[in-house]
């Protein structure tokens, strides 16, 4: 998707200019661990337009392989819109990607050779929510990761505008049933699955309910923690400057991955809250950054934005 914003104070019904920028909870996971050191690839759909060239050519330069990509001549780019606001006002969010070249996609397009030549697929909640044929692509994507070998990380990552709580929990407590790793926020544990209490507890329910091998709990500015069926990790929040919200969950899963990639949990949890105060102190839902100045930050250096 493209993300069109306009600067805090300024209303969107009088905007004179709007910052454009790509974003999607995929591709922004996909192109951080790209720009850490790991071969990553996107494989979605995009309009053989200039607006899908667009989300192509910054994904390129975060390095991200996009053999896979359906190119659809007629399609259309999902957009949304973003008014930044600070308190009393909250920050709005309007949507427009109905009919979109990412909501149309369907299983035969797929690229499936390409898509399961990987280590680790990551999904997200969202790509199920767009359509029907985006849901069952979701659930054939995982019965062929299993079938290969490979391993499945889901983000639960609800969107309210997209489907019902309801709906929702029905779909997605059905994909998320034994994955590798499971990225769930507190607050969709509650609204989804009705899991609630202390972190700890609420994250080994959820483990319990999903039979996922490693479980991930975001909790705001309490940070994360992790259940893996045997130790509780819990790594809290770092402090940054906020200039930017959207964005900061995909950076804690990158470094969740990144670290569970390089067989170290807690590592992990330390990149991912590091990232996610990265992501918050900058402009744009993609975090541009370097493993250099992750290493140099992650264990309590300065955040400098």
């Amino acid at each position: 998707m493209l993300r069109l914003s306009v600067p805090v104070g300024v209303r969107l019904e009088t905007a004179s200019q709007l910052d454009v920028r790509p974003g999607g909870a995929e591709s922004n996971v996909a192109a951080l661990l790209a720009r850490l050191g790991r071969r990553t690839a996107w494989c979605g759909a995009l309009p053989d337009s200039p607006l899908g060239r667009l989300a192509a050519n910054h994904l390129r330069m975060a390095g991200v392989d996009l053999d896979g990509v359906i190119w659809d001549v007629d399609g259309r780019m999902g957009l949304y819109f973003v008014e930044f606001a600070t308190p009393p006002r909250a920050t709005q969010v309007i949507y427009d990607r109905a009919h979109s070249s990412a909501a149309q996609m369907t299983a035969a397009q797929m690229r499936w050779d390409h898509l399961l030549d990987t280590q680790l697929l990551h999904l997200t909640g969202i790509t199920p929510a767009l359509s029907a044929d985006c849901r069952n692509l979701t659930e054939e994507a995982i019965q062929r990761a299993r079938s290969a070998g490979v391993a499945v990380s889901f983000d639960v990552n609800y969107r309210a505008k997209l489907w019902s709580a309801a709906e929702a929990a029905a779909t997605l407590g059905h994909l998320i049933e034994g994955v590798d790793l499971l990225f769930c926020s507190r607050a969709d544990a509650v609204r989804l699955f009705g899991i609630d209490g202390a972190p700890a507890d609420a994250v080994r329910c959820l483990a319990e309910r999903s039979r996922a091998a490693l479980t991930v709990m975001s909790v705001g500015a309490a940070g994360v923690v992790a259940w893996d069926g045997v130790t509780l990790h819990q790594q809290p929040a770092r402090e940054t400057v906020i200039i930017d919200r959207p964005g900061a969950g995909d950076a804690l899963a990158a470094g969740v991955l990144a670290g569970w990639l390089a067989g170290d949990v807690a590592l992990g949890l330390r990149y991912g809250v590091t990232l996610a105060a990265l992501a918050l102190s900058q402009h744009g839902d993609m975090v541009v950054t370097t493993l250099a100045e992750l290493e140099q930050t992650v264990d309590g250096g300065a955040i400098l934005r």
